[in-house]
C-alpha cells in the first residue's frame, strides 16, 4: 500500500470517533418525526446563541459562535463573523479564539483560512506546530515550496501541537446549560432525554474545529525520505505530534515514526502504538454513541469537557472512568472505514 495511502485510511480510521454522534443524527432525519426533531434543534440551538450573544466575555461568545457558525439566515449581530469577532475583543490575546476565527472566510475566493487569523496566531502562538502546518497547507497550497520548506523546520522546532479542540468543548459544555431544552428537541425514545441531546450537540459541533493538513505534511515527509534535513525535521516533528492534543495529529507522528525511523524497533513500536491509538478513539466513540441513552454517562462527558484540557486527555479520561484499558488486546484489529 502507498504510504500516503496508508496514513489517509489511518485518519479516517481514528475520525471515526464521531461516526456514532453524527452518523446517528444524519440517518434520523429520513422520518416526519425526526425531521420535527432536528428542527426543534436548530431553534433550540438559536435560542442559545440569542442568550449568550449579550454576554461580554469571551467564552460564552466563542461558544456563540461555534453554535452560530453552522446555522443559516442568522440576525446579523447573531451570526459567526459577528460573535467571532467579538470574543476577539474580549480576549484579544487568546489563540484558541483566533483559531476558531480561522474560519471566518471566504472559500469562494479561496481566502481560507482566514489569512489575519492565521497571522495573528503566528505571533501568539509561534510555538505551537498546528499554526506551522496550518500555513504548511496554506503555502502549499499557493505552490511556495521553499515557504512550505521553512513552515515543516517552524513546526518541527515548536514546543507543543494544539489545536484548541479542548478550549471550545469548553465553551460549548460551559454554555449549553443556559436554557433547558425543549421537549421536541430529544428523542423521548433516549432514556438520557435532554442531556443525552445536549452531549450530542457539544461534541458534533467542537468536531467542525479548523485543522492543518495533516495529509500534505504526511506527502512532504514520506516524499523526502532521502533528504536528510527534511527527514530529520520529519522525525522531530512527528516526536512532537505523538504528544499532540489531537488523535488524528497523535496519529500522524506515529506514521512518519513508523514509516522514516532507521531502527526497526521503533518503527514496530509506533505500529504497535497507532493500534492502541485506534482502539482508544473508537471506544471513546462508542461511549458518545451510549450517551444519548445514558443520561449518567451524558452528564459525565460534560463535565469532563467542562474541566477543560485537550481533546485527548479528555478521550483518555473518559476511557479510564469508563474502566476501560488504554492498550487494545492482542489480537484486536481497528474497524476500517467503510
Amino acid at each position: 500500500m502507498l504510504r500516503g495511502l496508508r496514513f489517509a485510511l489511518l485518519a479516517a480510521a481514528v475520525s471515526l470517533a464521531m461516526t456514532p454522534v453524527i452518523g446517528a443524527a444524519t440517518d434520523a432525519s429520513t422520518t416526519a418525526g425526526n425531521q420535527d426533531r432536528d428542527k426543534a434543534q436548530l431553534a433550540f440551538q438559536r435560542d442559545l446563541v440569542s442568550v449568550l450573544a449579550p454576554r461580554a466575555d469571551a467564552l460564552p461568545l466563542l461558544a456563540a459562535a461555534l453554535m452560530a457558525r453552522p446555522l443559516q439566515n442568522q440576525p446579523k449581530t447573531n451570526s459567526f463573523h459577528s460573535l467571532i469577532a467579538r470574543a476577539t475583543d474580549a480576549d484579544a490575546q487568546n489563540p484558541a479564539i483566533s483559531w476558531v476565527r480561522l474560519a471566518d472566510c471566504d472559500a469562494k475566493a479561496d481566502a481560507c483560512p482566514d489569512p489575519t487569523s492565521l497571522q495573528h496566531l503566528q505571533q501568539q502562538a509561534s510555538d505551537n506546530a498546528a499554526v506551522w502546518l496550518l500555513k504548511l497547507g496554506v503555502d502549499t497550497h499557493a505552490m511556495k515550496q521553499d515557504a512550505a520548506r521553512e513552515d515543516l523546520a517552524k513546526a518541527a522546532g515548536a514546543k507543543l501541537y494544539d489545536d484548541y479542540t479542548g478550549t471550545s468543548l469548553k465553551a460549548l459544555a460551559t454554555s449549553v446549560g443556559v436554557l433547558p431544552p425543549p421537549a421536541g428537541s430529544f428523542d423521548p425514545a433516549n432514556a438520557a432525554g435532554a442531556v443525552g441531546m445536549q452531549a450530542v450537540m457539544v461534541f458534533g459541533l467542537a468536531s467542525a474545529q479548523p485543522q492543518p493538513g495533516l495529509q500534505i505534511t504526511a506527502k512532504l515527509c514520506e516524499n523526502a525520505a532521502g533528504d536528510a534535513a527534511i527527514k530529520a525535521d520529519c522525525l522531530k516533528l512527528g516526536s512532537t505530534l505523538e504528544w499532540a492534543s489531537s488523535p488524528l495529529a497523535r496519529s500522524l507522528g506515529l506514521h512518519l515514526r513508523e514509516v522514516l525511523a532507521d531502527d526497526p524497533a521503533q518503527q514496530e513500536d509506533a505500529k504497535h502504538a497507532r493500534i492502541n491509538l485506534i482502539w482508544q478513539v473508537q471506544n471513546f466513540g462508542q461511549l458518545l454513541g451510549r450517551a444519548q441513552s445514558d443520561a449518567a454517562l451524558a452528564q459525565h462527558l460534560l463535565a469532563l469537557a467542562r474541566n477543560g484540557g485537550t481533546e485527548m486527555s479528555l478521550v483518555l479520561a473518559a476511557l479510564r472512568d469508563g474502566k476501560i484499558a488504554p492498550e487494545a488486546p492482542s489480537d484486536w484489529k481497528p474497524q476500517q472505514p467503510g
